[in-house]
């Protein structure tokens, strides 16, 4: 397993395409250290006697210990300690910890190659096994580049104007596929070893030049990383962890880019595209049961150490409040665990959560992100958008003033209330407090897909037949 300083160290090493404000840059950038820090988190915890159990697993393929994130679910066990990792990591660092995208790709690539397999007498499978074993073996970081562009919305690849609305092949040679296109709203990509591309919806027979999974290295020639960047700061005198973070958002263009056969996994089969796709968002909202619940727990402790400097914790208005919060992750937190309780074994040998499960806790979460938010701003109160900058907190000349009027409970220290004051502005009033609420509604699918997902997936049919024996319609008992 790789160390923080190692992950870095390579990412510096790569070939500068991210593209920030108009200019190329390196990954050294400090625009992109915010991430870096998140990441580096995944690397650095692996011997933390607290969470070694939760980020070090066995390898299926080889044995040897490697990091969780490269690991293939094997069993429900699996998918409970990937969704608490998940949760106690995002409580570290306060937000999003991002190397979820890379765990969940692979999963699904394990399920969707082997069944394509199956069907074709292909060996993509072949070929994935082995790249897994390289993602394990170097401890790689991937970013899952799944949302198309799209183009026209009422189109299907096959009928934009523009073909390459859609990531697509426009050649297949004897040693690998050209592709073309473009992948939105991608996280963390400018700071990741590898892309995993794979599609972004249900592929038709007209939609097989569309129908395409595969991972090359991030600095691949003809990829062109476009990064929106986000990061918190404080004054050197106001250090604190939650200051450190950040995130980028990406486009990435794949401007006819060469990929070799043996890092293709799917081309062509359309079926097995769809499949793909549907399976990365399976696994990826079930990740969601255990990232949306640890931002819950930042928003709530907030909110309760705010009620609690302000001397109302005990109120029975604000206990309303906190005990909304606590309600709502924790019920998202237990979709996923009932997810990974009613999970399947596939036929690859991979454990697959709950579809139904999955998507409740998700849509859950997406749901109720601004109420959330909307509780903490209430807690807060204005203050949170008209806090004095952190400069003048520590100013010798209004600093006094300051420390004197942020005053709250006598027994608690101003830079106390200060200090927690800063975090829920950054939650509620940053350029990466913005980002994130976005996130929390449209991250790993907006409400409508899971949605979709739940309507074609449970079984109304059962629950009419209820209806029906209840009122003497029917004479069979629900089934059991």
């Amino acid at each position: 397993m790789r160390t923080s300083e190692e992950y870095k160290q390579d990412l510096y090493k790569m070939k500068p395409n991210v593209y920030i404000r108009g200019n190329r840059v390196r990954r050294d950038s400090p625009e992109l250290s915010g991430g870096i820090y998140v990441i580096s988190h995944t690397f650095d915890l692996v011997e933390h006697p607290d969470y070694k159990d939760l980020l070090a697993v066995t390898s299926h393929l080889t044995g040897k210990k490697i990091n969780r994130f490269t690991h293939i679910n094997q069993s429900m066990e699996d998918l409970l300690t990937k969704q608490l990792m998940i949760r106690k990591l995002c409580q570290v660092t306060g937000g999003c910890i991002q190397r979820c995208m890379g765990c969940d790709a692979i999963n699904a690539l394990s399920v969707a190659t082997y069944a394509v397999d199956m069907e074709y007498g292909t060996d993509y499978h072949k070929r994935f096994i082995n790249y897994l074993k390289e993602f394990q073996e170097r401890d790689l970081v991937a970013a899952c580049a799944q949302t198309d562009v799209k183009g026209d919305r009422s189109r299907r690849p096959h009928e934009q104007v523009d073909p390459d609305m859609y990531v697509r092949v426009v050649e297949k040679r004897s040693d690998g596929i050209i592709v073309r296109g473009a992948k939105n709203c991608i996280t963390m990509a400018a700071i990741a070893d590898e892309i995993i591309v794979v599609p972004t919806r249900a592929m038709t027979e007209k939609d097989k030049d569309w129908s395409v999974a595969f991972a090359i290295p991030a600095d691949t020639d003809g990829v062109k990383i476009i990064a929106r960047t986000t990061h918190l700061r404080a004054p050197e005198g106001l250090k604190m962890p939650h200051a450190n973070i950040g995130d980028d958002e990406n486009m990435i263009i794949f401007d006819d880019v060469f990929v070799p056969w043996d890092r293709v996994f799917i081309c062509g089969e359309n079926k097995y595209a769809t499949l793909a796709a549907h399976l990365f968002a399976l696994f990826h909202r079930h990740s969601y049961t255990g990232c949306k619940p640890a931002m819950t727990d930042v928003v709530t402790g907030f909110g309760a150490l705010i009620a609690d400097y302000n001397g109302v914790y005990d109120r029975p208005n604000i206990r309303e409040r906190l005990v909304e919060l606590a309600a709502t992750a924790e019920l998202v937190y237990a979709a996923g665990v009932a997810s990974a309780i009613y999970g399947q074994k596939t036929p690859a040998g991979t454990f697959i959560p709950n579809e139904v499960y999955a998507n409740v806790g998700r849509r859950h979460a997406g749901m109720h992100f601004y109420r959330e938010l909307e509780i903490l701003a209430e807690l807060a109160g204005g203050i949170s958008a008209t806090l004095p900058f952190a400069e003048d907190f520590l100013s010798e000349e209004v600093g006094p003033y300051i420390k004197k009027y942020i005053k709250r409970r006598a027994d608690v220290p101003p830079e106390h209330v200060y200090r927690c004051l800063y975090g829920i502005s950054n939650i509620l009033c940053s350029s990466l407090g913005g980002v994130m609420a976005v996130a929390g509604v449209h991250g790993g699918g907006s409400p409508v897909m899971e949605d979709i997902a739940i309507w074609r997936t449970y079984n109304f049919e059962e629950k009419k037949n209820i209806a029906k024996y209840l009122v003497g319609i029917s004479q069979e008992l629900p089934k059991v």
